[in-house]
């Protein structure tokens, strides 16, 4: 049996456009364990679902990679 698929929203900082929108996305989108990536650009958050070994580490790390700042998660 496998794991239940996890779902969490982080608060990202620098989020200015679309572009950023599609940064981030490309970035979360390519890791492992992640299934979903849905960005919400004026709430300045995104909200990740996938595998729980997509962890807020790994996640940051992604954020981070995309130019932007993972605040923390919910």
């Amino acid at each position: 049996m496998s794991d239940p698929a996890a779902t969490t929203t982080y608060r990202v900082d620098g989020m200015t456009c679309a572009h950023c929108v599609s940064a981030v996305t490309t970035e979360l989108s390519a890791m492992p364990g992640v299934d979903e990536v849905a960005v919400d650009l004026d709430a300045g958050t995104v909200t990740v679902s996938g595998a729980s070994s997509a962890d807020e580490a790994a996640i940051g790390a992604g954020v981070q990679e995309a130019g932007y700042t993972l605040v923390g998660g919910r």
